[in-house]
């Protein structure tokens, strides 16, 4: 079983194809044109909500919107991957009022007005190569597009340019980007996707600590050590909005209450032992009656295990030893199979027919329930463990799996 592979676009070509599904709904050319990309996140899930550390980085798979402002309030919007044109009134948009994938770009001219910015209504045009539902932020990349589209169109002075990025601006854009997500599209996310699409540099990890926001970029070259970092989107789907996320936030929240402090970073940093955790997790009446204390257990043993494996992961990198990283995906994903229970089967037979072909490790990555896994192989191995793991599914009777080999790419611009 050969390999299906995911092509990215250039800046150019993308920027093309938004400009041409601009004219062809408006019958006019556009004031400006944004893009922001996907990402993947080497180590670190379900750590952004709780204060804790993420290390993702920039995909060159991106979103691009063609924008251009109107004097009114309305917003219209259309994307050559939806069928109908999206409308909404901008003064009418609120938490709950609304559905669908505009939402997410609505959201955020809400949510940069609602922060005292002059946004008005516009008309925009969307195009991705982002896969779709792949657990690779192809959410974020349409929030953060927009985001800069806005910010260029209507003067805002946010983002800086490519060579020469704010970060303070994009910290706001991020922020908008987030209540976006969580107040109006209703997918509760903790920031790590908006932060990596707006804040990270190509050819760098983003060392993000969602605690302080505090960034420390750190070159990502596997090609220049002999290593590929392959991306698998096992196209099972990937939902954030079922219920199933939220659940595992209200435990880490819940369990961070009963341990006394104000998110589990603390729990982390404190160097607490295990069996203290786990006894005052299972007191009688530590924890609301509809969370089960065995199961909160578990969740907090995955966040703390994983703030650790960051920082393991950075001081591996540091040293050069970075065929050591590889044993730590695979930790990383046993624990979010086991303990975060967020794996499925698509994940486990990627990452399981990937160490098997070879590869010196692998983990499902972004929120889970379906998406992609990665695994660090040697580069020249890249395409037969793609192969296997191809086969693998093909022998499971799963759709075929697609494969990138991942760079990190520049930020939103």
């Amino acid at each position: 079983m050969t390999a299906q592979w995911i092509d990215s676009w250039s800046p150019v070509e993308g920027r093309e194809r938004a400009e041409k599904v601009y004219r062809d709904c408006f019958n006019a050319e556009p004031a400006g044109v944004g893009s922001a990309p996907g990402r993947a996140n080497l180590i670190g899930e379900h750590t952004d909500y709780n204060d804790g550390l993420v290390f993702p980085f920039a995909l060159l798979h991106r979103t691009f919107i063609a924008l251009t402002a109107r004097e009114d309030t309305i917003i219209r919007l259309v994307s050559a991957q939806e069928d109908a044109v999206w409308e909404v009134d901008l003064d009418e948009v609120a938490p709950g009022a609304h559905t669908g994938w505009g939402a997410y770009v609505a959201g955020v001219a809400w949510a940069l007005r609602e922060q005292g910015y002059a946004v008005r209504g516009f008309d925009a045009a969307v195009t991705s190569c982002v896969p779709y539902g792949a657990g690779l932020s192809s959410s974020a990349a349409l929030e953060a597009s927009a985001a800069v589209a806005l910010d260029e169109v209507f003067g805002l002075g946010l983002a800086g340019t490519v060579d020469e990025p704010n970060d303070e601006g994009r910290k706001v854009l991020v922020q908008a980007c987030i209540r976006a997500e969580n107040e109006i599209a209703g997918a509760n996310t903790g920031g790590m996707d908006q932060s990596a699409s707006l804040r990270a540099q190509a050819g760098h990890l983003l060392l993000l600590d969602c605690q302080t926001q505090d960034v420390q970029q750190v070159p990502f070259a596997l090609s220049d050590v002999g290593l590929a970092l392959l991306i698998i989107d096992t196209r099972a789907p990937h939902q954030l909005v079922d219920g199933q996320y939220a659940q595992r936030r209200a435990t880490c929240e819940a369990a961070a209450v009963a341990l006394g402090v104000p998110s589990l970073r603390a729990i982390a940093d404190a160097g607490r032992s295990a069996d203290e955790i786990a006894a005052q997790l299972t007191a009688p009446g530590a924890l609301p009656s509809d969370q089960n204390p065995e199961v909160a257990v578990r969740r907090v043993r995955h966040v703390l295990g994983d703030i650790e494996r960051v920082r393991r992961v950075v001081t591996l990198l540091d040293e050069g030893r970075t065929e050591e990283v590889g044993p730590l995906l695979t930790e990383a994903h046993v624990s979010l199979r086991d303990d975060y229970e967020v794996s499925c089967p698509e994940l486990d037979v990627a990452v399981d027919a990937a160490n098997a072909a070879g590869a010196l490790g692998g983990r499902m990555i972004g929120g889970g329930f379906g998406g992609s896994a990665i695994a660090l192989v040697r580069l020249d191995e890249a395409q037969k463990v793609a192969d296997a793991v191809a086969a693998a599914f093909a022998d499971k009777g799963f759709t075929a799996p697609g494969f990138m080999v991942a760079e990190a790419g520049a930020p939103a611009f």
